[in-house]
């Protein structure tokens, strides 16, 4: 006992200084490499200004530290983040986009294209059939794929207080949280993110704005074989699903609600309804502190075992508080509930064992950004269950059958350019 609390405390130890080791690395490449060195900006050249192009991206490298030292070395039902003691490349974003105008009596036409290499690839590529896609091929490595998560066209038409269209594969507008590595205070994600909601679309997305409170978004979207979201271009065309939502803002804009919601058919072969919302509430408590409530709720007909319907929802909420300009600390507390075991898989990235049990998960930590394009984000998470085997398949059993939990330290380090 007192050897295997030894080799835990050296991993952790281990992971540790390796994160600050590398946070060094990357601060000193990155501000001695483009701006001491070379002060270059591409995106200042005439060819980009004058065009209203812009090039960027963001890299995301993060280390987990598990207590619960998993055989398998997942993190549990932790995605992205999922390798426990390993320091991972989750994020090398590269993107070109020229941005439409959001109001004028002009018509305005730009896009935007975003390829992804790293460990959270997979959970951002196409999934139009579960045979695969071209960008689920290219590299073939067990934790490091590359996605096309978005590639759209987009159009600004002068109608009533402006249209904005956007045609092609994009992010959801569904949720609180995000793929990209930088929108996110937590560098873990909620269950409700991570297993409840759509990442991606394929299809037309129209957003207007209505009034000062008021827009509304709505579009038609290509299905996939696994369910009603993040098609492809070009399989399932036959599964047409839609979205719709509205969101509500305060005058002050300190307070706001929106409400997105799905719903296809589960695919061409299967007219099966697949659907779900979600219902996001931000207020300003003060000009420091902020909070974030959320619910979801999704439903899959005949999808659940023997053909039964499958129900999944959950609730979770966000308490942010800013120390300084720099530096921010937070708390997230969940809770999900997969009641026919269809939605969470643990581990997610091999497949995993799914069960059907309710979820629930308190995340603490800070985000700091010492500079403008780096921010760090350690974070400590305890995850429990009331599923056998629903934390990490079988690999631990901390009280017996009857309940799974376990114990994460992160921290994460990402710069944009």
């Amino acid at each position: 006992m007192k050897m295997q609390q030894k080799r835990n405390h050296c991993r952790m130890l281990k992971a540790v200084t390796g994160s600050l080791l590398l946070a060094g690395f990357i601060a000193n490449a990155h501000a001695g490499a483009i701006a001491d060195l070379t002060g270059y900006d591409a995106n200042e050249t005439s060819l980009l200004k004058n065009n209203g192009i812009t090039v960027g991206g963001w890299a995301n490298t993060g280390i987990t530290y598990n207590a619960s030292n998993p055989a398998n070395n997942f993190n549990g039902t932790v995605t992205f983040g999922d390798r426990s003691s390993e320091v991972q490349l989750n994020q090398l974003n590269l993107f070109i986009q020229r941005a439409v105008a959001t109001e004028g009596s002009g018509w305005d036409f730009g896009g935007r294209f975003d390829a992804m290499f790293g460990s959270d690839a997979i959970f951002t590529q196409s999934y139009g059939s579960l045979g695969g896609h071209w960008d689920r091929k290219l590299i073939n490595e067990r934790f490091y794929n590359l996605a096309m998560p978005q590639a759209y066209a987009e159009i600004y038409a002068p109608f009533g207080n402006g249209l904005n269209i956007k045609v092609g594969h994009f992010y959801t507008p569904i949720g609180y949280e995000t793929v990209p590595a930088p929108d996110n205070f937590f560098y873990t994600h909620a269950y409700t993110m991570q297993f409840g909601e759509p990442f991606t679309h394929t299809g037309v997305l129209l957003n207007y704005t209505v009034d000062a409170n008021w827009s509304v978004v709505g579009g038609a979207l290509t299905g996939s074989e696994t369910g009603g979201w993040d098609g492809a271009f070009d399989q399932q065309l036959g599964n047409w699903g839609g979205l719709l939502g509205a969101t509500w803002t305060s005058n002050d804009k300190g307070t706001s609600l929106n409400l997105t919601g799905t719903y296809s058919e589960t695919s061409e072969t299967n007219s099966a309804a697949w659907a779900m919302y979600s219902a996001v509430f931000k207020h300003n408590i003060t000009d420091k502190t902020h909070l974030i409530l959320q619910h979801d709720h999704g439903f899959a007909n005949g999808a659940a075992t023997g053909g039964t319907d499958a129900t999944w929802y959950g609730v979770n909420t966000h308490l942010i508080y800013d120390i300084t300009d720099t530096l921010s600390a937070g708390v997230r507390g969940e809770w999900f509930r997969d009641q026919n075991g269809v939605r969470v898989f643990s581990p997610a990235r091999a497949g995993g064992i799914a069960n059907a049990a309710s979820y629930y998960a308190v995340t603490a930590g800070v985000n700091w950004k010492p500079k403008t394009w780096l921010s760090v984000r350690p974070n400590v998470r305890y995850d429990w269950a009331d599923g056998t085997d629903a934390i990490n398949g079988g690999q631990y059993r901390p009280f017996g059958n009857s309940k799974q939990d376990q114990f994460l330290f992160s921290t994460d380090f990402s710069i944009t350019f």
